[in-house]
């Protein structure tokens, strides 16, 4: 067997082991029905939002409002996935859309 194989099969289990390990850890650590620390509690509360309001800078970092576009196209799909989300409540369906509507605004509305 060369060399190439072996390094990517023990990199695969490598990875594998890692993930299961994360993955069980919680479980391990919480588990034996303590109840879960007030710190995890709140965390579980509050990441969602802090995670989205940093995508939503992510995706909107390279907007230029002075540019061609005045950033219309970010702001247009931006609007219609948060529009989404209020009325059917399905994130995939949201972000789906939004994407969709960015890249047909991207190249063909504002091409």
């Amino acid at each position: 067997m060369p060399a190439i194989d072996l390094h990517a099969a023990a990199l695969v289990a490598v990875i594998a082991a890692v993930t299961i390990l994360l993955r069980f850890a919680p479980f391990v650590v919480f588990g034996g029905g303590r109840p879960t620390p007030r710190y995890i509690l709140y965390l579980a509360r509050v990441l969602p939002c802090a995670i989205m309001a940093m995508l939503v800078v992510y995706c909107l970092r390279g907007a230029d409002p002075l540019g061609p576009t005045h950033a219309l196209p970010e702001l247009l799909a931006g609007t219609a996935v948060v529009l989404l989300q209020l009325w059917r409540k399905n994130t995939l369906l949201s972000i789906a859309a939004g994407t969709a509507l960015y890249m047909v605004l991207v190249q063909m509305v504002f091409a």
